[in-house]
């Protein structure tokens, strides 16, 4: 029998829930631990549209990166998701910060996706591990970089390009700009991420180095299958499933 905390127990194993940042919220965050688990969807957010299909596909369990509850809340009722997984016997565990700086986890994904190779973590006194990481690609301008950036992803970039040849690369899924300047240290030519700010893009130009706003969604989802992948393997008897879910961010011409 495959319960709750089994497959929470193997997620700490691959992304230590203590490496997780001070503000976050790691685990079992809804249900019951004991509970036996047959299936389970993964999804990188809890919404409305993934709470149906999960219920649609009958899961026992759902793995998000985002943490299902956030910050701390002073009732559940109806319509909360929280509330709404409770009431159809979903638990849920999440596996946020930790994952994006363990090895193998968000970030590394996403240097594989972008064939960036021989990545290294990037120091931070924001976490417990590095998060971000940084690496060799195969050298090319900025705007070939870029474009493949946007096709690797499926995602429209926005770019703050110094007009450099790019051969050193950092990479930070979500909103990754707290590690922009340990990476410029450590000498990147580009700065790959899912959000940033103007004065962000500014200062970039400044310092001379090109950096990429692939999106949030875009740079992180991707994790979910790996992770799904991981899982299913240590547990070959549990079935797993990929929930719906679309990006929130639609893109305009």
């Amino acid at each position: 029998m495959v319960t709750v905390k089994d497959i929470s127990d193997f997620i700490d194993l691959l992304a230590p829930y203590s490496t997780k940042c001070e503000w976050d919220n790691c685990g079992i965050l809804v249900g019951d631990e004991s509970k036996e688990v047959h299936k389970i969807g993964f999804a990188l957010d809890l919404t409305s549209e993934t709470l149906r299909d999960a219920i649609e596909n009958k899961v026992d369990l759902i793995v998000t990166h985002h943490p299902i509850i956030f910050k701390a809340q002073k009732n559940f009722l109806k319509g909360n998701l929280a509330y709404e997984l409770a009431s159809h016997g979903i638990s849920a565990v999440s596996a946020h910060t930790c994952f994006d700086c363990a090895v193998g986890g968000v970030n590394d994904i996403l240097c594989n996706i972008l064939d960036i190779k021989n990545a290294i973590g990037v120091p931070s006194q924001e976490c417990v591990c590095p998060m971000a990481r940084i690496g060799d690609i195969e050298e090319m301008s900025s705007a070939d970089f870029a474009n493949k950036v946007a096709k690797k992803l499926g995602t429209v970039c926005r770019v703050a390009d110094s007009m450099n040849m790019v051969k050193k690369v950092a990479v930070c899924g979500g909103a990754g700009m707290d590690f922009f300047f340990e990476s410029v240290k450590m000498g990147a030519d580009a700065y790959v991420t899912g959000e940033v700010k103007h004065h962000e893009f500014l200062m970039a130009k400044d310092v001379g180095v090109t950096v990429i706003e692939a999106g949030h969604f875009e740079t992180e989802n991707p994790s979910m299958a790996y992770l799904k992948k991981y899982i299913e393997e240590e547990f070959p008897d549990v079935e797993t499933v990929l929930l719906k879910q679309s990006n929130p961010v639609k893109f305009i011409d």
